[in-house]
């Protein structure tokens, strides 16, 4: 009962962390982008905000050469754009997804990102409906989520449903679904499902049509979070084991062609990131995890993008906690070297 009760103030932690952008979730699915919305309900868009003044959760930067802007969104579904990445302007609202859904008429979002693709722009989000329960796993009751795919022909939105309202089964909580087109030329979603439920967390692939308006097949087992020889919590016996929970999964590919995956877990109490490699340069692995975390402690959920001059940058965010107990989350900006068959994360971006 006691590790139970220890996993379950975990589960209440990563709530907790991603709690902040509630509002702004419930706003994504009542208002249209633009700064009269904002004004019309004692909102305001703010101009040359600093990076570091931001608060987002699990961060997405899309560096669109089309308007030479970069376009970051993340937990909430909220827009933020910049020219240089040094000061910001936003939030805008971008998210209009259909109240008649499963999703509900205020879902929560998660851990929202942007990708191009064949002459349109795709939003990969995680949905919650929190009046929906779907299972009940050891004395926790598993909400309705699912990570969805949204449509637009503009990198600021807005972003709209498409043909299929489920692309994961209905009865299977899944997260932080993200993109990628593998060897074989075809696109995939990759996601984690989530470890409340399978109490051994994993990341999986799927198929998805060739205009991603839904999904093709089933999903496919990629690894489990008991694969990482870094994370760490403990077992109802005392023992130090690996972590239950997966996270946050961003593909990437090195100069050399090499194939690596970042997601991201715990080393007891500290969120880590890590990253993994695969052994055929295809999704279906093996995926061989690298010993140690890629990050220092308490920063995750990374992606990767090019900003308009070539330099490779990692897109992360911080975890720490106030004085009064309040989680706090911030985004930054690492330089990375993917030069060699792995990324080496460098110096924080100036």
């Amino acid at each position: 009962m006691k590790m139970l009760r220890i996993l379950q103030i975990q589960h209440e932690v990563m709530w907790l962390m991603k709690i902040t952008f509630l509002i702004a979730a419930l706003m994504s699915s009542l208002l249209m982008p633009g700064f009269s919305q904002y004004r019309a309900l004692g909102l305001r868009v703010k101009t040359d905000v600093p990076l570091d003044s931001i608060r987002l959760s699990d961060p997405f930067i899309l560096a669109d050469s089309n308007t030479a802007t970069y376009y970051m969104t993340g937990t909430g579904g909220q827009l933020w754009k910049s020219k240089d990445l040094k000061t910001w302007t936003g939030p805008f609202t971008i998210i209009q997804h259909d109240p008649a859904s499963w999703m509900g008429p205020q879902p929560m979002v998660w851990a929202a990102e942007l990708h191009a693709y064949k002459g349109k722009y795709y939003n990969f989000a995680t949905f919650t409906n929190r009046g929906q329960k779907i299972d009940t796993v050891k004395g926790n009751a598993i909400e309705r989520r699912a990570s969805h795919v949204l449509v637009s022909d503009k990198p600021d939105g807005p972003y709209v449903p498409m043909q299929d309202s489920i692309y994961l089964p209905a009865d299977k909580p899944t997260l932080d679904g993200t993109f990628w087109i593998d060897q074989d030329g075809k696109p995939y979603m990759i996601y984690c499902h989530e470890w409340l439920q399978n109490w051994n967390g994993t990341m999986e692939k799927i198929e998805l049509k060739p205009d991603l308006s839904g999904s093709i097949g089933e999903g496919r087992l990629l690894f489990r979070a008991s694969d990482s020889p870094w994370s760490k919590e403990h077992d109802e016996a005392g023992n130090i084991v690996p972590n239950k929970v997966t996270d946050g999964p961003f593909l990437f590919r090195t100069q050399t062609g090499k194939l690596g995956m970042l997601w991201t877990s715990w080393v007891f109490d500290v969120y880590t990131q890590g990253v993994a490699y695969s052994e055929s340069g295809a999704l279906d692995g093996p995926w061989i995890h690298e010993k140690e975390p890629i990050t220092p402690p308490n920063y995750g959920h990374g992606m990767l993008f090019r900003t308009f001059e070539g330099k490779l940058l990692m897109a992360v965010h911080s975890h720490s906690v106030s004085e009064d107990g309040r989680y706090i989350r911030i985004p930054h900006l690492f330089e990375v070297d993917d030069a060699g068959d792995k990324i080496v994360v460098r110096a924080p971006f100036q």
